[in-house]
């Protein structure tokens, strides 16, 4: 199961805080998908080499993002180990890729609520830089803000990079994975 995190409506297309939902978008055109809205999510199954992915963008909000993984997980029976959660993440440059096996939430809202839903921090993410570039207290209006011209001419090239590391997430799996990409 790979989730992408956003927020749902048009104010928030095209924001920082949406870069999860970017990412699923991507990755479910590469692989001829199509999203329903569903119960808690808009999803999309789709194959890939051989392995159903279910491709789920909550409808519940980022802050309440652990309500749809944890309902899907379920419903699907997918075991921890085939979670990957995709966010965005203030600690990274911009375009900056990195996936991590597990970790702490790094006080990003949707990760808080996950990791208390499904009880554990023990899942893959892969985490999308959006850089940190905003003043003090400012913080909210910046991940929800617009991405600037300058930032989509990096941004934009790095999505089909993202798609490739969910492929071989999927494929050859985290630690393989994390070695062949994060060093790049």
């Amino acid at each position: 199961m790979i989730a992408g995190l956003g927020n749902i409506g048009a104010t928030y297309a095209g924001t920082r805080h949406n870069i999860g939902f970017d990412v699923v978008d991507s990755l479910c055109d590469d692989l001829k998908g199509q999203f329903e809205t569903d119960r808690l999510a808009q999803t999309s199954l789709v194959k890939f080499k051989g392995r159903n992915l279910l491709l789920i963008k909550p409808t519940t909000f980022m802050n309440l993002s652990g309500k749809a993984v944890q309902y899907w997980l379920k419903k699907e029976n997918v075991p921890l180990e085939n979670l990957l959660v995709v966010v965005d993440d203030i600690a990274l440059p911009t375009g900056l890729l990195r996936m991590k096996a597990k970790g702490g939430d790094a006080g990003h809202n949707g990760l808080i609520d996950i990791i208390q839903s499904i009880g554990t921090n023990s899942f893959a993410r892969l985490r999308f830089g959006i850089g940190d570039d905003f003043p003090r207290g400012r913080q909210a209006d910046y991940v929800l803000g617009p991405w600037s011209r300058q930032e989509l001419d990096i941004v934009l090239p790095k999505l089909p990079v993202a798609v490739d590391m969910i492929k071989s997430f999927v494929t050859i799996g985290i630690g393989r994975t994390m070695t062949m990409y994060n060093n790049k």
